[in-house]
C-alpha cells in the first residue's frame, strides 16, 4: 500500500509506537484503567462459563436455550452501542464508566436466584440488562483510550486492552470452569459482582479531563438526535470507515457461531462426561491465541507498516484464520483441535490490533465514540444473531458442517477487504495522476 494512499484514508499514520512496558511504566492513567479491566474481564468470564453451565443444567442441555442466552448477552449491547457512543461524546466519559460499573455490580447478583427451568427468564433478563449497561461503559472506554495513550502509545494500548480481554478469556474460562465445578455457580457470580466494584475504583483514580480532549469538552453540542445523525453521516461518507464496517459485519456472520460450535464440539464430537471441561479447554485455547496475537502485534505491526503492506496483511490474515479454524473443528483429537484454534486466533489477533489502531487514529476525538461504537454495534448485532442462529442450526446440522460454513464466511471478509481496498487504491492513484 503506497504511503500517499495511507495518508489519504487514515491521515499521517505510523504504527511505530511505545512498547508495552514503556506505556505501562510511563502512563499512570492508562495503567489504572488497564489493571481495573484485568479484574473486570476475569469476572465477566466467570459469569460466562457459570451462566452457560447453569442454563445447560436447568434447560437439560437445550442448544436453543444456550443460543438465546448468548443472544441476550450480546444483542442489547450491540443495538445500544450507537446511542452509547453518542452519550460518550456528549457527557463525561469518567462518570459514565463509574455509574455503569456500580450498576453492573448489583445486576450480576441476579443469577444467584436461578434454580429451576422456570427461573430461566432471570438469566435472560439479567444478561440483557448487563449487556445494555456494558454498552455505555465500553462506548466511553473506547473513546477514552486513545486520549489516555496518545498517538505514540495507541497500538500498544489497543493491543494491551484487547489482549487482556482475550487472556482473561483463557484464564477466566479455565478458572470459571474450576470454580463452577468445585464451589458452584453462585461463587462465580459473586466474583463477577466484586470485579465490577474493583473496576469502578480504578476508573475513579483517573482524572476526567485525561479521557477527552479540550476541544471535545468545550465544543458547542447539538441535540442528541443531531449528534447521532452526524455519526451515521460520517460513517457512510468515509470510504475507510464504511469498508471497516462492512468487513466486520461479514466476519461476524461466521464468527458469531464460534462459541456455539465449541458447545457443539463438546457434546457431539468430544462426547465426554464433562462437557464443561471441553468447552473451557477450547475457550482457553481461543483466548490464549487471541492474547498471543495481540502481544506480538506491536512487533508485527511495525514490520508491516515499514514494508507498506497494510492492505495485503489484513486481508491475508483474515483468510488464513478462517481456514485454520475449519481444520481445528474437523480433527478428532481435542488437543489438536485446540492447537488449530489457537493458531487461528493468534492470526486474527494480530490482524485486529493493526486494523483497530489504524481505524482509531483516523477518527477525530469529538466523534470517535460514535463511529467506533457504530462499527462495533453493527458487528456484534450480526454476531449475536449468528450465535442464536447457530443454536438452531445445531439441532439439524452436524457441528462440523456448521464450523465449515462459519470458517468460510469469516475468511470471505478478508477477500472483501482486499477487493474494496484495492479498488479504492486504484481510484486514488487515478486522482493523483489527474
Amino acid at each position: 500500500m503506497h504511503l500517499a494512499v495511507i495518508n489519504y484514508y487514515f491521515g499521517p499514520l505510523s504504527l511505530m509506537s511505545l512498547s508495552y512496558t514503556e506505556l505501562l511504566k510511563s502512563n499512570k492513567n492508562f495503567r489504572n484503567l488497564f489493571l481495573g479491566q484485568l479484574v473486570s474481564e476475569l469476572g465477566n468470564w466467570f459469569n460466562y462459563i457459570a451462566g452457560l453451565g447453569l442454563v445447560r443444567i436447568v434447560s437439560e442441555a437445550s442448544p436453543e436455550a444456550a443460543g438465546l442466552l448468548l443472544l441476550c448477552r450480546t444483542l442489547p449491547w450491540a443495538l445500544l452501542m450507537p446511542i452509547a457512543g453518542t452519550v460518550a461524546d456528549l457527557f463525561s466519559r469518567k462518570q459514565i464508566m463509574l455509574i455503569t460499573d456500580i450498576i453492573r455490580a448489583g445486576l450480576a447478583l441476579i443469577f444467584l436466584f436461578i434454580d429451576t427451568r422456570e427461573d430461566l427468564w432471570l438469566a435472560y433478563i439479567g444478561s440483557a440488562i448487563l449487556s445494555a449497561t456494558a454498552a455505555f461503559f465500553d462506548g466511553a472506554k473506547s473513546a477514552a483510550v486513545p486520549n489516555l495513550t496518545g498517538k505514540e502509545g495507541l497500538l500498544s494500548g489497543v493491543a494491551l486492552m484487547f489482549s487482556s480481554r482475550f487472556l482473561l478469556m483463557a484464564i477466566g474460562a479455565a478458572l470459571g470452569g474450576i470454580v463452577a465445578s468445585t464451589l458452584g455457580y453462585k461463587a462465580a457470580f459473586l466474583v463477577n459482582s466484586i470485579s465490577f466494584l474493583i473496576s469502578a475504583f480504578s476508573v475513579w483514580l483517573i482524572p476526567a479531563d485525561s479521557m477527552e480532549q479540550k476541544e471535545t469538552r468545550e465544543r458547542e453540542k447539538e441535540s442528541f438526535a443531531h449528534e447521532l445523525k452526524a455519526g451515521l453521516h460520517y460513517t457512510f461518507s468515509s470510504s475507510f470507515a464504511l469498508t471497516i464496517l462492512m468487513m466486520n459485519i461479514i466476519w461476524a456472520i461466521g464468527g458469531g457461531a464460534t462459541f456455539l460450535i465449541f458447545e457443539g464440539l463438546a457434546v457431539q464430537v468430544f462426547n465426554t462426561s464433562n462437557p464443561d471441561f471441553v468447552m473451557s479447554f477450547l475457550m482457553t485455547a481461543n483466548g490464549i491465541g487471541l492474547t498471543l496475537g495481540m502481544l506480538i502485534a506491536h512487533k508485527v505491526g511495525s514490520i508491516v507498516e515499514a514494508k507498506k503492506q497494510e492492505i495485503n496483511f489484513v486481508g491475508l490474515m483474515l483468510i488464513l484464520h478462517g481456514i485454520f479454524f475449519m481444520i481445528g473443528c474437523f480433527v478428532s483429537s481435542l488437543p489438536l483441535a485446540a492447537l488449530f484454534i489457537l493458531i487461528s486466533r493468534t492470526i486474527v489477533g494480530v490482524e485486529y490490533a493493526v486494523q483497530e489502531t489504524m481505524f482509531q487514529r483516523s477518527l477525530p476525538d469529538y466523534i470517535r465514540a460514535r463511529i467506533s461504537t457504530l462499527d462495533r454495534g453493527a458487528e456484534i448485532t450480526v454476531f449475536s444473531l449468528s450465535s442464536y442462529a447457530a443454536g438452531i442450526f445445531l439441532t439439524v446440522l452436524p457441528v462440523q458442517i456448521l464450523a465449515a460454513l462459519a470458517g468460510a464466511m469469516s475468511s470471505s471478509s478478508g477477500i472483501f477487504w482486499l477487493m474494496r481496498m484495492k479498488s479504492q487504491q486504484a481510484l486514488q492513484a487515478e486522482k493523483q495522476r489527474a
